[in-house]
């Protein structure tokens, strides 16, 4: 393992990365808002689902391919594989400059995946492994927060750049973003990332996906996470439109900026007190006692609003702390890089099938759904937890 990073060149790294991650994270963010373009330009080739596909087809990559990249990470070398995702996301937005022809846009697209499987992948990995383990639960934290800050971020940035430069305009400043991080990255991360882990063993891929997810430190964190990805895409997606014209606006730009402002203050305080694992578990907890006012969305929508933000605060904990985990559980970095591979995967796993599941349930029984999905959820992730830190216990 190579020497530690001064404190200012850990710091330098630990922003960089994070900088990078918004990139990532704009790879989902960007399709949103240039949605409407994408319509105009492919709807009558490839309807409405296939112009969905291209907004989903970066997190169905993360969904298969999730715990592979662990693999192959660890085994590339984090900052090699770091910089180059970095150039190929650059590339890619460069080329969707021309909006090509469909088929070429997917093929774009499957590619901009795995440059942000790679990125999501070797980005907390190496902040675990530059981070002093006093600062550790902050940074991680830190990096938790890169979806809610890019979208945040774009919802304010990417119209006035559309409307002033077309969707090639918001292209070509995804890839100068990338471009940076990369010119960035490179000399700082030289000399100081953990060398690739070498190649052991010849089990095939589908054992070493069954030994991650069968460890009680590899899977744990993803298999805590799994929870609230399910939970808290769905909630912030379909509960604002539950609530009257004014509430739902608020709510849908309050929960985000309150899971992320927790995240980062409260969470990062809590971290060095009780430990990831047990934060995780408190804050489903705090969910669960928060979640029946969501019921009343429509007849004391007041209530129903206090109580999506204290469900949002609840949530921003178990993201923060959920990504801490990581490090917590697994010393070596190549069984990090194999724990954030199983973040990415199960956390796609999440967003893809919450929002439908929650918006069937609201469909049959109304905002009641909220509560009924909200609980049962919180109380799994719980459990989970639990269940795994028994196993833990056992293993010595």
């Amino acid at each position: 393992m190579p020497p530690g990073p001064g404190p200012v060149r850990a710091a330098a790294i630990v922003a960089a990365i994070w900088v990078a991650g918004l990139g990532a994270a704009a790879q989902f963010g960007k399709a949103s808002v240039l949605f409407d373009d994408f319509e105009a330009r492919y709807g009558a080739v490839a309807g409405p689902a296939g112009v969905g596909l291209i907004v989903s087809v970066v997190g169905l990559v993360g969904l298969v391919f999730g715990t592979t990249a662990g693999i192959a990470v660890s085994r590339a070398g984090l900052s090699r594989v770091l910089i180059c995702a970095l150039w190929l996301a650059a590339l890619v937005s460069v080329v969707q400059v021309t909006l090509p022809a469909y088929p070429w846009m997917i093929a774009l697209r499957i590619a901009e995946g795995v440059s942000h499987l790679a990125i999501v992948v070797a980005g907390p990995t190496l902040i675990a492994a530059v981070t002093p383990a006093a600062r550790l639960g902050a940074a991680m934290t830190l990096w938790s927060s890169f979806f809610g800050v890019s979208y945040a971020g774009l919802a304010l940035v990417a119209p006035p750049v559309i409307a002033a430069y077309g969707a090639e305009g918001l292209f070509l400043g995804h890839a100068a973003w990338f471009a940076v991080c990369a010119l960035a990255l490179g000399p700082l991360l030289r000399g100081v990332a953990p060398p690739a882990a070498p190649v052991t063993g010849r089990d095939g891929l589908w054992r070493r996906h069954l030994a991650i997810y069968r460890s009680p430190r590899i899977a744990a964190p993803a298999l805590g996470f799994v929870f609230y990805t399910l939970l808290y895409v769905a909630l912030l997606t379909l509960l604002p439109p539950l609530l009257p014209a004014a509430a739902g606006r608020t709510a849908a730009v309050a929960m985000p900026a309150v899971s992320i402002l927790v995240s980062l203050t409260l969470g990062v305080w809590l971290l060095g007190r009780i430990g990831p694992v047990r934060l995780v578990q408190w804050g489903f907890a705090l969910a669960i006692l928060a979640a029946p006012p969501l019921a009343l969305a429509t007849s004391l929508p007041g209530a129903a609003l206090a109580a999506a933000l204290v469900v949002s605060a609840a949530l921003g904990l178990v993201q923060g702390a959920s990504f801490a985990a990581i490090p917590a559980l697994n010393p070596d970095p190549a069984d990090r890089a194999l724990a954030a591979g199983a973040v990415a995967q199960l956390g796609n796993v999440g967003t893809t099938l919450g929002t439908p599941v929650l918006a069937a349930l609201i469909a049959g029984t109304g905002p009641v759904a909220t509560v009924l999905f909200t609980v049962p959820l919180c109380a799994a992730g719980i459990a989970m937890h639990g269940w795994q830190a028994r196993r833990r216990a056992r293993a010595g």
